[in-house]
């Protein structure tokens, strides 16, 4: 058994309870049943699972003992993604997939974490955002026109009148 320090141990587990965290928060504010606390653990217990793994193997390796543990993290997650899907339907819809994809990525993310592979965790990270931040655009983009027209005639301001969709004023049709 090769020996790990404090700094690192703490370093591995803290950042995938973090990872894991930072994906439930992005859960619970959109209300899902999935959120914080729940992706927060399974970010730190699967990278304590793969760590004590790795301990046993070489330091940095992943060997055929913490590939078998990896494996049934994996097939774990799936249950418990799973249970929130079945939990989630409602009259034959498919309801909370992306809640279940969510716990997966945490499940993943806590595993390199375990590993102490940290670019893998930084870009993986990252994507997830960007994502986010394009979700985000996406949807300003599609409904902003109709929610800045709202906006408009609920708080009483002047239409745009560059754009055809404007309502135009009413006076003289002769331009004086």
């Amino acid at each position: 058994m090769t020996g790990m320090d404090w700094p690192e141990i703490l370093l591995r587990l803290g950042t995938a309870t973090f990872a894991g965290s930072a994906i439930g928060l992005n859960r619970d504010l959109h209300g899902k049943p999935i959120g914080l606390k729940t992706l927060g653990i399974v970010g730190l217990s699967t990278a304590t699972v793969v760590l004590l793994a790795v301990q046993f193997g070489e330091h940095g390796n992943v060997t055929d003992a913490a590939s078998r543990v990896i494996q049934g993290i994996l097939t774990g997650i799936g249950f418990l993604g799973a249970g929130v899907i079945v939990h989630e339907s409602d009259r034959f819809r498919v309801r909370g997939l992306t809640s279940a994809a969510c716990t997966f990525l945490a499940a993943c993310l806590g595993i390199a974490c375990g590993a102490g592979q940290w670019k893998i965790v930084l870009v993986a990270l990252a994507f997830t955002f960007v994502l986010v931040a394009l979700a985000f655009t996406f949807v300003l983009l599609t409904i902003g026109r109709r929610v800045e027209r709202w906006l408009h005639r609920s708080l009483g301001g002047k239409e745009d009148p560059h754009h055809a969709e404007a309502v135009p004023k009413t006076g003289s049709q002769d331009g004086v």
